[in-house]
């Protein structure tokens, strides 16, 4: 037991870091969230695959390229649906009236597509229509 203590105040440890940088989305949002989501599911163990498995997944649009594709998408002119909550990553959005588009090849970005939507960018999974990416 005090193993199992031990090390989900490591992964804890370990993750603050990565936290502090999720809002940027990217790498470090799905290191955060594939280790939350692993150590519910999991534990210790989970925490760590997770974490590890999120930021090969989480790493969509990355910091680099970010200003790049928000200038794209401003020059595409796509417009801004109203949502009437907050949207953040995990937010599912409704099944119709929004419209969603391809993100260009240069981007790497082949599961998902982009919308506006509150006048923020965001990148959804179209399967479940869940925001994966906020692009700030």
């Amino acid at each position: 037991m005090k193993i199992v203590t031990a090390a989900l105040a490591g992964a804890i440890v370990l993750a603050a870091p990565l936290a502090a940088q999720a809002q940027n989305g990217g790498v470090a949002a799905g290191a955060t969230t594939g280790a939350v989501g692993g150590a519910v599911v999991g534990g210790p163990v989970g925490a760590v695959v997770g974490g590890v498995g999120g930021a090969i997944v989480g790493g969509i649009i990355g910091d680099a390229t970010t200003p790049k594709f928000r200038s794209y998408v401003v020059e595409q002119r796509v417009p801004s649906y109203t949502y009437a909550d907050e949207v953040h990553v995990g937010t599912a959005l409704p099944a119709s009236g929004i419209q969603y588009y391809e993100v260009p090849a240069e981007y790497g970005v082949k599961n998902y597509r982009y919308t506006v939507v509150n006048n923020r960018t965001v990148l959804v999974d179209p399967t479940t229509r869940k925001v994966v990416q906020v692009i700030e």
